[in-house]
């Protein structure tokens, strides 16, 4: 599913036209669980993308996007990895050996982490998803 191709200005991405792209198209991620709390990875595709999640990916976005989900986030940047990671607390109904959830290990948190929008250059947008389309 290709992203939404609206064009619209981001106070936060600088005086340019941005388009909003879903993170899938500039990242992978990877989750699971600790406890009552699933940690979620997100890492850059390329090295030259990581300011752009840096920027964008924010724990208010992320909070935002889990809304009802969770009770808190944490991130922790690490660019040595050109990767973000994320605390999502309260995710797991209290944990893989006692919750009811049907995703006890919070697996799909990360698919689901994929599917957020952010704004992007329009240029970044893309390239992003011709290269997805050439994988």
């Amino acid at each position: 599913m290709p992203p939404r191709r609206k064009t619209t200005k981001s106070p936060r991405s600088g005086a340019g036209r941005t388009k909003r792209v879903a993170l899938r198209y500039l990242a992978h991620a990877r989750s699971g669980d600790k406890g009552d709390t699933a940690n979620v990875g997100l890492i850059a595709l390329e090295p030259e993308l990581y300011p752009i999640l840096e920027r964008e990916v924010t724990v208010e976005r992320v909070r935002r996007h889990f809304e009802g989900m969770i009770s808190g986030v944490e991130r922790f940047e690490l660019p040595n990895l050109n990767a973000l990671n994320f605390l999502l607390h309260g995710a797991l109904d209290g944990g893989g050996t006692i919750s009811l959830k049907t995703d006890a290990q919070g697996k799909v948190y990360s698919t689901a982490l994929l599917r957020m929008e952010i704004p992007v250059p329009p240029e970044v947008a893309e390239r992003a998803v011709a290269e997805a389309a050439g994988r």
